[in-house]
């Protein structure tokens, strides 16, 4: 069991606190908040509680996403990698299970900006643009499938040539039928769908606000 007691964590989000793994440095552990699971249920549609808590559970989702189609018995030098963190699966530690995987640092060591940050300090240059382009691109070309792909779930991987960005959170099918995992034409779809999201979402983030993301992204799904 990976002890938590005396650590931690570096960053936490609606669902899971992430820590910096005791043993390894250079992977992240993210554990799910005490008490979200029963909450989450709890205000879940009445047919959503018809499931496990699987169902609720970012760890268990995630494991999912892992084991996707695109990723399933990847080669290590294969194309799937270079936007997302290696995972090393499910471990037990004190604060409950743990979903094990890359961290992906700075040039400090320290974990990676997401994109969420640099959009705030920066906004949409051409350097990040171009990165979101090549992200859009391996997308595409990879067949990874992803749930809606937010600026705090992207990091940004710095390189001896352009920044990467980098898919730490979101894996997997935001579907519930697998059609877009089955019929190639489904999942282009889809993940264009994708795409044209998350591009709606950072004109959100760099723009004056004057109007909510959710009417944002009913104008987005519009056009």
């Amino acid at each position: 069991m990976i002890d938590l007691r005396e650590q931690r964590p570096f960053a936490s989000g609606g669902n899971r606190h992430c820590y910096r793994h005791p043993e390894h440095p250079e992977r992240c552990i993210k554990v799910m908040i005490p008490g979200r699971v029963g909450e989450l249920r709890a205000r879940a549609p009445w047919y959503k509680k018809l499931f496990g808590d699987d169902q609720f559970d970012d760890n268990a989702r995630e494991r999912e996403g892992y084991h996707q189609k695109a990723l399933k018995n990847a080669a290590a030098d294969s194309i799937v990698w270079q936007h997302l963190p290696r995972w090393y699966g499910i471990e037990d530690t004190s604060a409950g299970p743990g979903s094990v995987s890359e961290l992906i640092l700075d040039s400090r060591g320290e974990p990676a900006m997401t994109l969420e940050r640099y959009l705030q300090l920066y906004g949409l240059d051409e350097t990040i643009h171009r990165a979101l382009s090549e992200f859009a691109d391996w997308l595409r070309l990879s067949g990874v499938m992803t749930k809606n792909l937010l600026p705090h779930n992207l990091v940004i991987r710095e390189t001896r040539e352009n920044p990467q960005l980098v898919l730490i959170d979101g894996l997997g099918r935001s579907a519930f039928l697998p059609f877009a995992e089955i019929f190639e034409g489904s999942r282009d779809r889809y993940l264009e769908r994708r795409i044209k999201r998350m591009w709606a979402r950072v004109e959100w983030e760099t723009s004056d606000r004057a109007i909510t993301w959710e009417e944002a992204e009913d104008i987005s799904r519009r056009r």
